[in-house]
């Protein structure tokens, strides 16, 4: 059976081969313009977050400071990641959606069962990506606050490191399947029946985006991964309404 490591592998093969290469030019160019902006914007403000929020410890928390200062660059630097990612993922999702229609044409010579025109499927990808947004930033920013909380920030690593793989599952296993019209709630739905490869597969392509340079073609082959997995671990599963 398809492991997730296999589906990224292969996946990141298939983008890279002949007839799907040029597939990849339009969502490489976009995170590679963000990535450059975020580098910069980072360098120029990063410090002043950290001093800003120090500030507003409690003082009768002063002896906590060496613990809670790591925390709180490492929920800034998760916060800065996700916005990051969803911004990037909101502009390239059209060519996301659409390099996931040809790796499943590729793969299993049908195309999705989708009769949307390419303008009617981007117009719907940008759509869906504000549907993902709505579910994914309301428990960022409750991970995030809670990380303040004295003694629970001590699990806050862990959290977030299962909820960024939860995250990164739920924007690329939903290309396949958005295209395929099934529904966010369903796509939700399937995800937790296959919990494990969910999380494996996000947790590969959480890992993939911390890779700088790199992660510009392993991001792509995340999306011909995903219609693997799709394959795979989804596709047989019975449709909700």
């Amino acid at each position: 059976m398809l492991n997730a490591f296999g589906a990224m592998a292969q996946g990141t093969r298939l983008v890279l081969s002949k007839g799907l290469r040029r597939y990849v030019f339009l969502p490489i160019l976009v995170n590679l313009v963000l990535y450059a902006g975020t580098v910069v914007y980072l360098l120029n403000n990063f410090g002043g977050w950290i001093d800003y929020w120090m500030l507003k410890v409690p003082a009768w928390l002063d002896w906590l400071e060496w613990l809670i200062w790591p925390m709180l660059v490492l929920s800034l630097i998760v916060v800065v990641f996700f916005t990051f990612t969803l911004v990037s993922n909101l502009i390239a999702a059209p060519f996301y959606g659409f390099l996931a229609e040809k790796v499943e044409l590729r793969v299993t010579g049908q195309p999705p069962s989708d009769d949307r025109s390419f303008t009617r499927s981007a117009i719907d990808a940008l759509g869906r990506e504000l549907v993902k947004l709505g579910y994914i930033l309301p428990r960022m920013a409750l991970l995030f606050v809670l990380g303040f909380v004295p003694g629970f920030n001590l699990i806050m690593p862990f959290l977030w490191a299962a909820f960024s793989a939860w995250m990164m599952a739920v924007t690329y296993l939903d290309y396949p399947m958005d295209n395929n019209r099934v529904s966010f709630k369903d796509m939700r739905r399937r995800l937790r029946a296959r919990w494990w490869p969910t999380l494996t597969f996000g947790g590969w392509v959480l890992a993939a985006t911390w890779i700088p340079l790199a992660n510009l073609i392993l991001l792509p082959g995340a999306v011909a991964g995903s219609v693997l997995m799709w394959q795979q671990h989804y596709r047989q599963l019975p449709v909700i309404r």
